[in-house]
């Protein structure tokens, strides 16, 4: 919010030098403001989607399906990021879908949240690699800098990493996910969490009670931030 207000006093002081204009409906020119911030962010986006989503920067593009680049809330002060599309992400173009896109929407629901209403998802990397292998270092250093430029249009409050490749990739730490696990990392000036990935809840419903410890911390955080 206080980035949105600030911006919008620049926009004024470019546009009318010191003098203020206030309207006479306070309350719809700040719903107007947020409603126009999102709408351009969201149009930042979608031309960043359009100039990289043909992209051959790495083998994985002679491979996939679709371009997976990422969905949700323009302006989310959440972000969600996977390692990489697995075979349904690459089929449908959009990250974490099927069984663990179902388990993902129930945890947000848990705690207030929705896909698409202040949440953000992608993944480190927008195309599958081969058999749901983990992403290459080589394709890190292709990708990454996409998933950055997202970060820096989104401006998220918190990045949450999602199974223990992202984590590891994010981090650069090849470390077990427990250690990464309840400790507020910092991502190129942005909090970072580590959880696990829902489809490893899938796999396993021992990890549940951890990972629900995990996004109660996050409903926290994002309540104080």
């Amino acid at each position: 919010m206080k980035d949105t207000i600030h911006k919008y006093f620049k926009q004024q002081q470019l546009l009318y030098g010191n003098e203020l204009y206030f309207s006479i409906n306070p309350e719809q020119s700040s719903e107007s403001i947020l409603k126009n911030d999102r709408i351009n962010t969201q149009q930042e986006l979608d031309t960043f989607n359009e100039s990289i989503c043909l992209c051959m920067e790495c083998p994985l593009g002679k491979t996939r399906t679709n371009f997976v680049f990422g969905v949700g809330d323009p302006n989310a002060e959440l972000l969600l990021v996977g390692e990489a599309p697995g075979e349904p992400e690459d089929l449908s173009g959009e990250p974490i879908v099927g069984g663990a896109g179902k388990m993902l929407d129930k945890i947000l629901i848990a705690i207030g949240k929705k896909r698409g209403d202040g949440v953000y998802i992608a993944n480190v990397i927008k195309c599958r690699p081969p058999n749901n292998r983990d992403p290459l270092p080589s394709e890190v250093d292709k990708c990454e800098p996409y998933l950055l430029e997202q970060i820096s249009k989104i401006r998220p409050k918190l990045i949450v990493a999602l199974g223990r490749v992202a984590g590891k990739t994010l981090l650069k730490l090849d470390v077990p996910l427990q250690e990464m696990r309840e400790k507020t990392h910092d991502y190129n000036g942005t909090p970072l969490r580590v959880t696990y990935h829902p489809a490893a809840l899938l796999r396993n419903s021992n990890f549940k009670k951890p990972c629900w410890k995990d996004f109660q911390w996050i409903q926290g955080f994002l309540g104080n931030a």
